[in-house]
This record gives C-alpha cells, sequence and structure tokens, in this order.
C-alpha cells in the first residue's frame, strides 16, 4: 500500500543533510520510494504539516530483559551493580518475566522514536526477545548473552551455550526480510572465556552477522582484566582476533592510546552510553577524540537498570552536554550528535545502506515529531540540529514507522496491548523476587 507522509520539514541525515520544507515522504513496500515530488497515488495519506520527519533513531546497545530492573539496582558501582543485583535479577527470570520486560522496553523504545537496536539477552529465554521484534514491529539485532567463567549466578557450559546460539542463529537471523537479525553477544572479558569469544566469533562469520559485547567500561574493569589476562580487555580482545568492523564494543570509556588506535586501524564500532556512564560512576567517555580518530559510534541508552530510561533523545542531550566541560563548548556539536543517534548509528550495525536517513530506496523506518510545545516556540528560526538534540524530548514523538509499518501514532500503539503490560508487570516482578529470595 503506498503511504504518502504529507507537508512535513525532513531532515533527511542524506550525504548532503538536506533539510527540506513542506515536503513528501512516499512508501511503498516498506521502502521509500520519493522525497518530494512524486507522480503516484496514495491509498494512505499521513499529515506532516507543522511537524518534523526523521529518521527512527537507532541504539546498538539495549538490554531489554533489564527492563523490569527498573530502579532496584541504583547507586552501585558497575562490578557491584552486577554481582548484588543483575546477576541474581537475570537469573530469576522466567520466560513470563522475560516477556513482559521485553515488551516494556520495546513500548518505551518505539514510543520514543527509537526503530532500531541491538540488545543483549540473558542466558535464557532469549527466544522471547526474538517473539518479542517479530511481534511488536520493531528493527533489531539481539543475541543470547554468553558467560561460561565461574560465578554465582549466571554460567553455563561453553559447548552447550554455543549450540544454543547457532540454534536461535539458525532460526532467527535475517526473519522478516531482514528486520530481526542474530548477534551472539559474550558478555564481557570477566565473564566470557578467550574460547568462548573466539566460538562467537566464529559463528558471526558464519552467518555474516556481529559480535556485541562490553569493554574498558570502569577502571575496575580495566585492573581485573589485567589480573586476569595481563593486559586491558580491549587490547587483549585484538590480541584474540575478535576486533574488527563486524565487533560492537559498547562504552569504551577508559581504553588506553593504543587500544583506540586498535579500534580506529581495525574499524571497531562504539558504542556511547552517557546516562548509564554517569549513573554507575563508569566515567567519560572520550567521544570528541573518538571523532578525531576517525572511530565509528552509536548513542544507547544501555539498559533501564542503568540509566532509567530508554530515551533517545535524553541520551543526544546528555552526550552532547557531558563531552563540553573537559573538550570545550564546541565539542561534539549537535549535528554530530544527531548523527550519531541515526546515519552513524546504522554505521555501527552494518545498516548504512538499509537505514539511518530518509533517502529513496531506504526502509520506511521514520518518526513525526510535534514541534507545538512552548519548548519548540520558535523552531522554524533556530538550527534544526540544535532543536532536536537539546530541546525534543520522547513526549515529542507523534508517529513511529518501521518498514512502513505504523507501531506508534498519537498515543496509542498499533502492536502492543499497554494496559497487558502494565497490569502484569508487578506481579511478575514479585515472582521474580520471590524466587531470589527462596534461592538466597
Amino acid at each position: 500500500m503506498t503511504t504518502r507522509i504529507q507537508n512535513a520539514t525532513v531532515v533527511t541525515m542524506n550525504p548532503q543533510r538536506e533539510v527540506l520544507n513542506n515536503t513528501d515522504i512516499w512508501i511503498d513496500d516498506r521502502i521509500i520510494i520519493a522525497v518530494g515530488d512524486y507522480g503516484g497515488e496514495a491509498r494512505k495519506t499521513i499529515d506532516g504539516s507543522n511537524m518534523v520527519a526523521i529518521p527512527g533513531l537507532i541504539q546498538p546497545h539495549i538490554h531489554l530483559c533489564q527492563t523490569l530492573f527498573r530502579g532496584l539496582a541504583d547507586d552501585l558501582s558497575l562490578l557491584e551493580w552486577l554481582t548484588k543485583r543483575i546477576w541474581p535479577l537475570e537469573t530469576a527470570l522466567n520466560a513470563q518475566a522475560m516477556r513482559i520486560s521485553s515488551l516494556s522496553a520495546v513500548a518505551e523504545l518505539i514510543r520514543g522514536g527509537t526503530t532500531t537496536i541491538l540488545d543483549m539477552g540473558s542466558l535464557r529465554h532469549t527466544e522471547i526477545i526474538f517473539q518479542t521484534l517479530l511481534k511488536t514491529g520493531i528493527r533489531g539485532y539481539a543475541g543470547k548473552c554468553l558467560m561460561d567463567r565461574p560465578n554465582r549466578f549466571l554460567m553455563e557450559n561453553r559447548e552447550e551455550a554455543l549450540t544454543e546460539s547457532y540454534a536461535l542463529a539458525r532460526e532467527w537471523h535475517n526473519q522478516d526480510r531482514g528486520r530481526i537479525r542474530y548477534a551472539p553477544a559474550p558478555r564481557f572479558t570477566l565473564s566470557a572465556s578467550d574460547k568462548l569469544f573466539e566460538g562467537a566469533r566464529v559463528l558471526a562469520d558464519s552467518f555474516q552477522t556481529l559480535v556485541h559485547t562490553h569493554a574498558a567500561e570502569t577502571l575496575d574493569e580495566i585492573s581485573e582484566g589485567v589480573k586476569l589476562h595481563k593486559r586491558p580487555p580491549v587490547a587483549h580482545l585484538h590480541d584474540l582476533n575478535i576486533l574488527g568492523s563486524a565487533t560492537v564494543l559498547a562504552h569504551g570509556v577508559w581504553m588506553n592510546p593504543e587500544e583506540e588506535a586498535i579500534v580506529a586501524d581495525t574499524h571497531t564500532k562504539l558504542v556511547h552510553c552517557p546516562s548509564s556512564n554517569l549513573k554507575l560512576a563508569s566515567g567519560l567517555a572520550p567521544t570528541p577524540r573518538w571523532e578525531e580518530q576517525g572511530v565509528n559510534f552509536g548513542i544507547a541508552a544501555d539498559g533501564a537498570s542503568c540509566n532509567n530510561l530508554l530515551d533517545g533523545f535524553m541520551e543526544m542531550r546528555t552526550a552532547a552536554l557531558m563531552a563540553k566541560p573537559f573538550f570545550g563548548p564546541a565539542a561534539l556539536p549537535a549535528s554530530h550528535v544527531f548523527a550519531h543517534a541515526t546515519i552513524e548509528g546504522a554505521r555501527v550495525l552494518g545498516l548504512e545502506k538499509e537505514v539511518g536517513s530518509l533517502e529513496v530506496g531506504k526502509q520506511a523506518d521514520i518518526v513525526l515529531l510535534d514541534f507545538s510545545g512552548m519548548h519548540h516556540q520558535l523552531w522554524r528560526r533556530t538550527p534544526i540540529y540544535n532543536q532536536l538534540v537539546y530541546q525534543t524530548r520522547s513526549t515529542d514523538v507523534h508517529l513511529t514507522m518501521v518498514g512502513g509499518e505504523v507501531l506508534y501514532e498519537n498515543h496509542e500503539f498499533s502492536t502492543l496491548d499497554i494496559d497487558e503490560i502494565n497490569g502484569l508487570a508487578p506481579e511478575v516482578l514479585a515472582e521474580v523476587l520471590r524466587r531470589i529470595e527462596e534461592n538466597s
């Protein structure tokens, strides 16, 4: 069905970074077929007057499984946060808890204009995450979290974990014409062995997909990594031949100069998670330096258990602001930040030819923003990227579309039953907490 978004201000994020006023976007069979004039007829018209159309936001590091834990793991450092809260909570997740947690997260993401994610699951119930992606219409990679180093809570036999990961990849990778993809996710070097990382790399290469992990998030992680491997995590992953253009590292806060050069030389992708880094007191990612070195990175919220929001607009604003006290007021300007949340985020995932900009031939992943609020009263007279990064809120989202399908419009979801999710969440969380108490 041909759809026309009519008379919008279109922030294309094409190579010329064109911003087009009073412009139509035409969509057919999931694809943008015209930006501007088109000779055909639309069977459906969406009024974009007085609205801004942007590419859907891309968040390349999310934990859907942790959304149920929002507010339960605050005011802790990373390793304490993991061992005292997150790993016990993930251990207690059953299939229903994973379903409600994933649905809650996707609802928040869609409501806030995020259309593509890279998700790291837990050790169990990964199939529930894929079922959620399939049902809700959001675009994304997801993968089973891989952990085989001994700990009190989450670990698996390496061969069994990889066998399940291969089975999940065979079932889910490139589902729904590529909207859903698989990416193995060894958690980080302190919880996944070298052989498990190497197995994940072989799996990813076999399916021509990504490896997704954490690295260089905190100083404690660095010191423990040096004790374990005689070198810091990113250097260690390089020695294992894990790094490369199909590897995504979340955080990267504490890479040393040699590691930053390795990431740049190997075209490894990074993800900046500003609110998470602040809340866990992890540190300041030197994003302006990454830009100078030509490192490709995206921006993401991480998880609701360490943020406590999944708001892509808040992450853009935070990313822009936190760079300036240390690198100067002109560091990481708004136009750069918006690129990292859209087209550069697509590049992190290897999807830059499919999403991340509003161009003919790309998937129709489109967000319409309602700029009628007081915080946007002068939007037609000020630079659009400044508006998008410093002033736009997730509540300004009027419509979210993925592959031409409207998933959210004017406070209504088309693929999610919010009343059911909100009604079940309290009792599902109570069951998780009861299971933790029984196992303690």
